[in-house]
């Protein structure tokens, strides 16, 4: 089987998409399972749309790529769009719309979170076999070893990071905290650490700040912490909350967005208008959200597990048939460059009507090509 993931991977901080496709490229690599980043292959199985946006730093190819691939190489391939984002989570307007019209060329839909879904289905998206599959990070990296828990005795140590500077991340409460630690009385009590990026403009003067963090690294730092904090807004799904708390972090989480779907009985959620309350009461509760981490459900493996047996229940239910490829990567002609003749044909010359003629011309002789090759395989198979 080949799976062509629409997103480069980025080694380092990189955010919680990045963190999906690499954690979810390696899984399918392990199970046998052929993995690309572009639609060059002409055998490709199924096809995961990222992001269509062609403003997208990380995206390899958009919804119309689809489309062509489809239409001129294999239209055999599956196409999954995977939902992670939306107007809410940053303020934008018009995303969720440009969303669902790129959803068109999609078979299936997968989103991140229950609450993420039900924004889309009040959009007015196209039911088709969806599903949600709960986002997961690494236990390889992120997990519990070395963690020491609070001693009830000691300051609280309270840790958050982010990738992002949006304000939307969570930076009023932020700097609360920060303005409440000012205090001598409440510092002696809590210690905060805000591990990533901050807003131009944005200081923490009585945090401590540690620059973007990865890997091994970012859970030695997250270990040294008791309680994590996020008060991200209309967040679909993140990667931060379950990275701390596959770390053994109790979370205090702000009642938004996706994040309680991730956080519900291993924390406590609050309002922006009760944060304080709340964090004193996960204060005297500490003990027993802690005892409950070790029982916290969501990790990467899972995650990768749920939606390969969704690929193949969906190329199942389709009575697919993986086949053997008739071609090689060292044909004459190879898929790659039919694709990129075929764009660069199309696109000089499909709008233009004196030059339709030579446009269809092209076509045929694209097909023509792809036939002959396909008969030389048949010849050499026979």
């Amino acid at each position: 089987m080949k799976i062509s993931i629409g997103s480069k991977i980025f080694e380092g901080p990189w955010g919680g998409g990045n963190l999906f496709v690499k954690n979810f490229s390696e899984y399918l690599t392990k199970q046998g399972v052929t993995v690309v980043h572009d639609l060059y292959d002409q055998d490709i199985d199924v096809i995961i749309l990222m992001d269509p946006r062609k403003s997208s730093y990380s995206s390899t190819f958009t919804h119309k790529d689809i489309v062509n691939y489809k239409k001129y190489i294999n239209n055999k391939a599956f196409v999954i769009h995977r939902f992670n984002e939306c107007d809410e989570r940053k303020g934008t307007v018009g995303l969720n719309k440009f969303l669902i019209q790129a959803n068109k060329v999609s078979d299936k839909n997968i989103y991140v979170s229950n609450w993420l879904r039900e924004v889309f289905y009040k959009e007015g998206i196209e039911r088709k076999n969806d599903e949600v599959i709960m986002t997961g990070a690494n236990t390889e990296i992120f997990n519990r070893k070395n963690f020491v828990p609070w001693d009830e005795s000691s300051r609280l140590k309270i840790v958050t990071h982010h990738w992002g500077t949006n304000i939307n991340k969570g930076f009023e409460v932020y700097k609360q905290l920060d303005n409440y630690l000012g205090i001598k009385e409440n510092s002696d009590k809590y210690e905060f650490t805000y591990i990533g990026k901050l807003p131009e403009d944005f200081s923490l003067t009585n945090s401590n700040h540690i620059e973007p963090l990865s890997g091994l690294d970012l859970a030695k730092e997250l270990k040294k912490s008791h309680l994590y904090l996020t008060a991200s807004r209309n967040e679909p799904s993140g990667n931060h909350h379950i990275e701390a708390a596959q770390c053994g972090l109790p979370i205090l989480y702000l009642n938004s967005g996706g994040i309680p779907e991730f956080c519900k009985g291993f924390g406590m959620s609050f309002e922006k208008s009760e944060f304080f309350h709340k964090l004193e009461k996960i204060r005297s509760d500490y003990s027993k959200y802690s005892q409950n981490m070790k029982n916290y459900p969501f990790n990467s493996e899972k995650m990768s597990e749920e939606y390969y047996f969704s690929i193949l229940k969906m190329l199942k239910d389709a009575k697919y048939m993986n086949d053997i490829s008739l071609y090689k990567d060292n044909d004459l002609v190879t898929s790659k460059n039919l694709y990129i003749l075929k764009r660069i044909f199309g696109r000089m010359f499909s709008r233009v009507y004196l030059f339709s003629k030579l446009y269809n011309l092209v076509n045929r002789l694209y097909l023509k090509i792809k036939q002959l090759v396909v008969n030389d395989k048949n010849e050499k198979f026979d």
